[in-house]
C-alpha cells in the first residue's frame, strides 16, 4: 500500500505563488507516474499535471500552461507542483496520485492512489 501526502496549500493573494509538496511511502516511488488534480467546490476533479516515472515527461492541462511546474525528486519520494500567477479560480482542493504503471494519464480512473489534498485558496 502506498499512502501518500500533501502539503504546501494556503491562502494567497492573485498574482502569488505557492509550492505543493506530495511525499510518498514505500520504496519504489521512482517505478510510479505521478500527477496533480483539483477539485473546485461544485465541480468535477479535474487534471492539472502529470510526470512520467523518470521526470523526463510531463504534462498540463491547458489552463496551468506556463504558470504551473510539476517536478519529482525519486530521492525523497516527493513530487512538486510549483504554482505561480495564481488566480482565483485557481481555487481548490489539490490532490496527488500515483499510477503504479509509470504514466501521468489525464483521467482520474487511471491512477491507483490519492492523498488527501490540501486546500489552496486565492483571493482578488
Amino acid at each position: 500500500q502506498v499512502q501518500l501526502e500533501e502539503s504546501g496549500g494556503g491562502l494567497v493573494q492573485a498574482g502569488g505563488s505557492l509550492r505543493l509538496s506530495c511525499a510518498t511511502s514505500g520504496r519504489i516511488f521512482s517505478s510510479y507516474g505521478m500527477g496533480w488534480f483539483r477539485q473546485a467546490p461544485g465541480k468535477e476533479r479535474e487534471f492539472v499535471a502529470g510526470i512520467a516515472r523518470s521526470g523526463g515527461s510531463t504534462d498540463y492541462a491547458d489552463f496551468v500552461k506556463g504558470r504551473f511546474t510539476i517536478s519529482r525528486d525519486n530521492a525523497r519520494s516527493t513530487v512538486y507542483l510549483q504554482m505561480n500567477s495564481l488566480k482565483p479560480e485557481d481555487t481548490a482542493i489539490y490532490s496527488c496520485a500515483a499510477d503504479r504503471r509509470g504514466y501521468m494519464g489525464r483521467h482520474r480512473d487511471e491512477y491507483d492512489y490519492w492523498g488527501q489534498g490540501t486546500q489552496v485558496t486565492v483571493s482578488s
